[in-house]
């Protein structure tokens, strides 16, 4: 059986890749509605803009298009794809001519436990509790939470996708923690 044979949502996304690359629309077509949520709501976790994160989606889309030729397995497809989305808001924040975050010490430890972290979103129930919460964090803060617990990505393809070294990864999810953890604890308090 050929992959002629099979229908396009049955292959995997290296091979969707590959068809991609011979200029197969359909193929595209498929890549982008498996993606396209994924994609869009990384974009719109880091801008908080819909329009500009869905006008980003489809420059991530094309060059993923653009681009299907050279991907050789190296990082997983989603950490390749997070990639061009990545640097597709780096430009448009160059355009912008503004810079949305500072480095952190890379040499900072990451001693705070993950079962804490779980424990105070767990107690957060409320996704719109949760979701002003998140608000009011650093965008590099809500952009660390959201690839590592909305995408399930370890800090190694966080690193791969932001083009930075893991060590700066675990600086930055410590202090993120530690936002979150107080925001959530802050609201809370009003809450009562």
């Amino acid at each position: 059986m050929t992959m002629m044979d099979t229908p396009m949502e049955d292959h995997d996304d290296s091979m969707l890749l590959e068809a991609m690359a011979r200029r197969d629309n359909e193929a595209l077509e498929c890549f982008y509605r498996r993606h396209q949520q994924r994609v869009y709501r990384f974009l719109l976790s880091r801008l908080n803009d819909t329009f500009v994160a869905n006008d980003l989606l489809n420059d991530t889309m094309l060059e993923a298009w653009r681009a299907a030729h050279g991907f050789r397995g190296q990082a997983r497809v989603t950490t390749w794809l997070l990639g061009i989305a990545y640097h597709k808001m780096q430009d448009y924040w160059r355009q912008q001519g503004r810079r949305e975050f500072q480095e952190l010490d890379e040499s900072q430890p990451d001693e705070t436990p993950a079962a804490d972290l779980e424990a105070a979103l767990e107690a957060a129930s409320d996704q719109a509790f949760l979701k002003a919460c998140l608000a009011r964090l650093a965008p590099e803060q809500r952009e660390i939470l959201h690839l590592a617990f909305y995408e399930e990505l370890d800090y190694k393809d966080i690193g791969n996708i932001l083009n930075i070294p893991t060590g700066t990864v675990k600086s930055r999810m410590f202090h993120a923690k530690k936002a979150i953890k107080s925001e959530l604890a802050r609201a809370g308090r009003r809450n009562k």
